[in-house]
């Protein structure tokens, strides 16, 4: 009788793999056939008298009508309204930022740092303050620390004076500005500001 061994060594030689003869790879492999060549044996339909119409061009769009004065007016009126909800009620006659020492606005008013740069505000609305207020801090910023900012009473406009409340509150909330406080008698009393910068980095 045959060993388990015996019987298993023609399956064993079935399951050996063939063996893989390399494949010559020519010297001067011939090139491919262009696309002319290849479609030499294509030929062209011929015309079947028909004409073919251009595709209508699209509708040209209409522009956007440019905003007309009226539509201007009622658009910084609407903007207005909506900058006086987030108006502050009461005017701060000073400010410090968390953190600054309690002496800070002692030093401010009393001149410790040297004034820089100044800027006057008279005449404009509050989108004009707050466009030049925002570039003036900005730019003075590079030069000292101390800025003078003119923003007036308000005693010639209509209604409840705007911009001090306005700038007052801008400058309480702009991250550069560590404090503020109201200029002397002699320097424009509540109608001028004096701002304390942080310094560039």
């Amino acid at each position: 009788m045959k060993s388990l061994k015996d019987q298993l060594k023609p399956i064993k030689a079935q399951a050996r793999p063939a063996r893989v003869l390399p494949v010559a790879v020519a010297a001067n492999p011939e090139p491919e056939p262009d696309f002319p060549t290849l479609m030499r044996h294509v030929l062209p339909l011929k015309p079947d008298g028909r004409v073919q119409h251009p595709l209508p061009r699209p509708k040209p769009r209409r522009l956007r009508q440019p905003v007309t004065s009226q539509g201007e007016a009622e658009h910084n009126n609407l903007f207005a309204q909506m900058l006086g909800w987030f108006e502050p009620a009461e005017v701060e006659h000073q400010h410090r930022s968390p953190g600054m020492p309690s002496g800070t606005l002692r030093k401010l008013r009393g001149g410790h740092w040297p004034v820089c740069a100044e800027l006057d505000l008279h005449g404009l609305d509050r989108f004009e303050a707050h466009e030049r207020l925002a570039l003036f801090l900005h730019r003075s910023r590079q030069v000292g620390q101390c800025v003078r900012i003119i923003h007036g009473k308000g005693l010639s406009s209509r209604g409840e004076p705007v911009l001090p409340k306005m700038v007052r509150a801008w400058l309480s909330h702009h991250p550069d500005v560590l404090a503020f406080c109201e200029t002397a008698s002699h320097q424009g009393g509540s109608g001028a500001v004096l701002a304390l910068l942080k310094r560039p980095k």
